[in-house]
């Protein structure tokens, strides 16, 4: 699986405190190889984000991304719940 990551993922990213950048990439290793793995809580938007997915950081951190072909996934934004406004 091929993962990009968006100009606007990268920029929240680096704002991230560390440790949530340390789980962030503990779930994406879980997610490279489950993208549904019921930890990840993945899920479809809806709304103005319907055709993009989400799953679960921690209780509060969420990444947003689309799924571009069979192999490749895009990383649009990481944040809290007010990614979804």
């Amino acid at each position: 699986m091929i993962i990009e990551y968006s100009p606007t993922f990268q920029k929240m990213y680096k704002k991230l405190p560390n440790e949530i950048k340390d789980l962030a990439e503990k779930k994406e290793l879980l997610f490279r190889q489950d993208q549904f793995h019921p930890s990840l809580h993945t899920h479809k938007l809806h709304g103005k984000l319907s055709g993009f997915y989400a799953f679960s950081v921690n209780y509060k951190y969420r990444i947003v991304f689309d799924i571009l072909n069979n192999d490749t996934i895009r990383f649009h934004e990481i944040g809290g719940h007010g990614i979804y406004d």
